[in-house]
């Protein structure tokens, strides 16, 4: 996506990068509930880009902006509710900061995860003197 400009015949122009959408996208995912991660964005990851966009990618096609977003999920809730909330969310989020629509906000569930617990102490689990017998 190129960077969007918004012209301010008073002013002059406002430039805002795609990185920028991405990030607010990003913010704004990870904050709902239900949303356990987003996936890593290609190899930008390893060299250090900055986690807030990482699983959101942005295309801009006949004047449209659409959004792709790849996340993992927690075990146990709702799929379709969260997607929903997700692209509702989202589409609020840059409208509201940018001035940008969004048309398309598709996700792309690439996982469910499940909450890992904490290995037991198994001196816990037998009495004092058990080992010793």
């Amino acid at each position: 996506m190129a960077e969007k400009t918004v012209h301010s015949e008073e002013l002059g122009d406002i430039v805002i990068a795609p990185e920028v959408l991405e990030v607010i996208i990003g913010i704004t995912t990870a904050k709902i509930d239900g949303v356990y991660a987003l996936r890593n964005k290609r190899f930008s990851d390893s060299l250090g880009k900055k986690a807030e966009g990482r699983g959101v990618y942005i295309d801009t096609k006949e004047g449209k902006v659409a959004v792709e977003i790849y996340v993992y999920l927690a075990y146990g809730i709702s799929i379709p509710t969260v997607a929903i909330k997700i692209q509702k969310e989202v589409k609020e989020a840059v409208a509201q900061t940018t001035e940008i629509i969004v048309d398309d906000v598709n996700i792309h569930v690439v996982g469910v995860v499940t909450e890992k617990l904490p290995k037991p102490n198994f001196a816990d689990l037998f009495d004092e003197g058990f080992f010793n017998a």
